[in-house]
C-alpha cells in the first residue's frame, strides 16, 4: 500500500486573481464538527446565513442563501432555473465570464444575443439600452467584475433600464463583492450570485445567490417537487421542468424554506465558512472592507506604476481588487511568476483569450488586501524583474505603496 504524507502546502502568498489566502477565522469555522442536516442547530445556522447575506447584498431578498458548489454552481442555477427553451439572453460582453455567462444560456437552450467592447473597457448604460430595446430579452446576464480584464462593470444605471423594459437582471458578482459596491435593491438587481474566494476571503466550494421576488415568480411557474417526497398539497409545476435537478432553484428553496424539503445534504463544512465569511465582513463593516480592499489596490497600481510598469485597461473602470499589468518585452513573464512562486512564495496570474501572455494580474483581496502583503510583493517582483536583467528605480514601488497608504491614514 502507497503511503502519503500528511498535508503540509508550502506557505504561499496568493496575489493573483483568485483564489486567496482565507481568513484565518474561516479555516478556523471550517474544522467545526458536524451535526444532522435537519437538527435545530444546523437550520438555525441556515437561517443565520440567510440573514448574513442579505447584508452583504444590502438586499432585502427573502430568498438568499447558498447554491452547494463553486460560484459557477451558482451561475448556473441561475441561468437554467430562469431559461426556458428559446427565451432571448442579451450577454453584453467585456472580458472571459461575459462569454462563460453566454455559453451557460446557450447550454440551456436560450437564444443568445451577445454585445461586446475591447477587453479593457466596459459598457455605458445607453449601448445595453439600445441593445435591450433590439432584442427584447427575458433575461439580462452581466459580469460585474470580470478577473480576465480587472474591469468593474458599472451597474447604477441598468435596473431601471431593465425594469422599464420588464427584463430580468441578473448578475455575477463573483470577483467584485465585498471589495466593490453592490446595492442588490437599490440597483434593482432581480438575481446575484458570487463565490466566497475573492474578497470574501473564503476557499471556492460555496455559491451565496439573492433572489428578487419577480425573479422567484417566474422561476416558481416551473416548481417541482421529487415523487419521492411528494405530500397530497404539492402541486406539478406548470411550465417545463427544470433541465437540472441539482440547480434547481425552486427545489432548493424548498429545502432552505419553512417546509425543508430534502433536496441534498447540505455542505455543512462550507455552510460554517460561508457564515464565517460574512462574519468577519460584516463585523470588519462593508464601508471600512471596501475602502481597505481600494487603499491596498491603489497602493499596488502605484507600486507597479512607480516601478516603470504599464498597468492594464481603463484606469477609471479598474476593479478595487486586482490590477492588470503589462508584460516588459525584455522579460520571460511566465519565467518572473515561476521564481515569485518558487523562491518568493507569491503568487501572481496570468490572463485569458487576447491577454494570454500579455498581461499579468495581481490581487489584493480579503486576507490579503493588506499593506505587507502588497509590500512584499512590489519588492519581491522588483527584485525578480532585477534578476531578469531589467534597470527599475530601486525601492520605488515599495515608496510609491507607502506613500498612497500614507495618504489614505491621513484622509
Amino acid at each position: 500500500m502507497t503511503r502519503y504524507s500528511p498535508l503540509t502546502p508550502p506557505p504561499r502568498l496568493l496575489m493573483g486573481p483568485g483564489p486567496i489566502n482565507c481568513y484565518p477565522r474561516v479555516l478556523s469555522a471550517m474544522s467545526t464538527q458536524l451535526v444532522g442536516q435537519y437538527d435545530p442547530v444546523m437550520t438555525g445556522y441556515m437561517n443565520e446565513v440567510m440573514a448574513l447575506y442579505r447584508e452583504v447584498f444590502n438586499t432585502k431578498n427573502q430568498q438568499t442563501f447558498l447554491v452547494d458548489g463553486t460560484s459557477r454552481a451558482g451561475i448556473e442555477a441561475v441561468l437554467v432555473s430562469a431559461i426556458e427553451p428559446g427565451d432571448k439572453v442579451l450577454v453584453p460582453i467585456f472580458g472571459r465570464f461575459g462569454h462563460l455567462l453566454a455559453e451557460i444560456a446557450e447550454r440551456a437552450d436560450a437564444e443568445v444575443h451577445t454585445i461586446e467592447v475591447p477587453w479593457g473597457e466596459v459598457f455605458t448604460a445607453e449601448q445595453i439600452e439600445t441593445a435591450i430595446k433590439e432584442v427584447q430579452p427575458k433575461m439580462l446576464a452581466i459580469v460585474q467584475g470580470d478577473t480576465s480584464t480587472t474591469m468593474l462593470q458599472p451597474l447604477a444605471d441598468i435596473g431601471a433600464i431593465c425594469e422599464a423594459h420588464d427584463v430580468l437582471f441578473y448578475c455575477d458578482a463573483t470577483a467584485s463583492v465585498a471589495g466593490n459596491p453592490l446595492e442588490v435593491d437599490a440597483w434593482k438587481l432581480d438575481a446575484v450570485s458570487v463565490g466566497l474566494q475573492k474578497c470574501l476571503g473564503g476557499p471556492s466550494g460555496s455559491a451565496p445567490i439573492t433572489l428578487s421576488d419577480k425573479f422567484v415568480k417566474t422561476v416558481r411557474t416551473r416548481h417541482h417537487v421529487e415523487a419521492g417526497i411528494r405530500d397530497e398539497h404539492h402541486q406539478s409545476a406548470r411550465g417545463p421542468r427544470i433541465r437540472s435537478n441539482y440547480f434547481d432553484l425552486p427545489m432548493i428553496m424548498d429545502y432552505w424554506g419553512d417546509e425543508r424539503l430534502n433536496h441534498h445534504t447540505e455542505a455543512a463544512t462550507m455552510l460554517y465558512c460561508a457564515r464565517e465569511c460574512a462574519r468577519v465582513h460584516l463585523e470588519e463593516g462593508q464601508e471600512q472592507v471596501i475602502a481597505r480592499h481600494k487603499v491596498a489596490g491603489d497602493a499596488m497600481l502605484a507600486g507597479i506604476q512607480a516601478m516603470g510598469l504599464r498597468p492594464f485597461g481603463d484606469l477609471k473602470h479598474k476593479m478595487n481588487n486586482v490590477v492588470g499589468v503589462y508584460i516588459p518585452d525584455e522579460v520571460d513573464g511566465e519565467a518572473v511568476r515561476e521564481t515569485l512562486l518558487l523562491q518568493f512564495n507569491i503568487e501572481i496570474g496570468t490572463s485569458f483569450g487576447p491577454l494570454k501572455g500579455k498581461i499579468w494580474r495581481i490581487g489584493t483581496m480579503g486576507y490579503n488586501a493588506r499593506q505587507d502583503a502588497v509590500l512584499n510583493t512590489l519588492q519581491s517582483l522588483e527584485t525578480v524583474l532585477r534578476m531578469q536583467g531589467m534597470t527599475l528605480p530601486a525601492g520605488a514601488g515599495v515608496d510609491a505603496a507607502l506613500s498612497t497608504y500614507a495618504e489614505a491614514a491621513n484622509a
